[in-house]
């Protein structure tokens, strides 16, 4: 499992590597380091058998462990991966860089851009972090983040506060809005698939309707404006919408049932893999020409 390369004004984030494995334990050979973990790292075999933790982890893609550079120098370590001691195994968050680097806002910075990483490219609902109670630094860096106090509970042997964060709206769609000929035969079928996929009916005028789903909605109108009386989806403009389902066989379910409202499969022939082997969709098209993809988000990594 590759791990992508990260960038800051600073920084470096690159996989952690074997060829890491002295400069992260000297990172850790100062106690300072070691002083709310369970464990004292500044003993070098305790430090690189903490490496080989690091190094052996296999798990979702696009988490794991990398080190962090400054000028070509290894100057601390980060990780995201599920957690072993938050239920669920969520996605949780670490950051360590060395004392003689400490308050120049690099940790900040590093853990900043893989916050970034998992929630604008993995699209993780939520990162937790475990901040050991008595780690004043850290949780000063855990606020500027934006992460929330929820609790705390003895985690990694002692007592930590559980933090988390969410995705902010910045940067992401606040609606797709959909121009149609026939306003009655779009509420059958668009109507339809977004009630089944949990959108509700957010607004309502005479010449259109919308549904929402959470920050996000969508509008059908049949405009006065109007310069066509069907969509044409191989043109320039809209080819397709393409929306999660949470399981395969929810999937499945929708694909047998769209065609009674007024959806009909496209590459039939090919389903569910018509997007490749290893994505788990269904392609449907309504009477007016409007294509929607019904992604299964359960195994299935996003399309390219």
């Amino acid at each position: 499992m590759t791990l992508p390369t990260l960038t800051t004004s600073r920084l470096t984030l690159r996989q952690l590597v074997e060829a890491d494995r002295e400069a992260v334990v000297k990172v850790f050979s100062d106690p300072e380091m070691s002083r709310f973990f369970a464990a004292d790292f500044s003993d070098p075999a305790s430090a690189s058998a903490m490496v080989d933790r690091r190094l052996t982890y296999r798990g979702p893609a696009g988490q794991g462990h990398w080190a962090i550079e400054r000028d070509g120098e290894v100057i601390g370590v980060a990780h995201l991966r599920p957690s072993s001691e938050l239920p669920g195994g969520v996605p949780e968050l670490g950051y360590y860089v060395a004392s003689a680097h400490a308050g120049q806002g690099l940790a900040t910075e590093a853990a900043q851009a893989v916050l970034d990483h998992g929630l604008g490219v993995l699209g993780l609902p939520a990162i937790w972090a475990l901040v050991h109670e008595h780690n004043a630094a850290s949780r000063k860096v855990a606020a500027r983040l934006g992460f929330l106090d929820v609790g705390s509970g003895i985690h990694y042997g002692d007592l930590h506060r559980v933090l988390v964060t969410l995705p902010t709206a910045h940067g992401r769609p606040h609606h797709v809005e959909l121009w149609v000929p026939d306003l009655a035969e779009a509420e059958r079928s668009w109507g339809w698939l977004l009630g089944e996929l949990g959108w509700r009916e957010f607004q309502r005028w005479p010449a259109g309707v919308s549904w929402r789903l959470g920050g996000t909605y969508l509008v059908v109108e049949a405009s006065p404006a109007l310069s066509a009386t069907n969509h044409e989806r191989t043109r320039p403009g809209l080819n397709h919408l393409a929306l999660h389902v949470a399981t395969r066989t929810e999937v499945d379910a929708l694909t047998t049932r769209a065609p009674d409202h007024g959806w009909r499969p496209l590459f039939a022939d090919r389903y569910p893999h018509a997007g490749g082997p290893a994505h788990y969709a269904a392609y449907l098209e309504n009477e007016s020409g409007f294509e929607v993809e019904l992604v299964a988000s359960e195994g299935s990594p996003p399309e390219e």
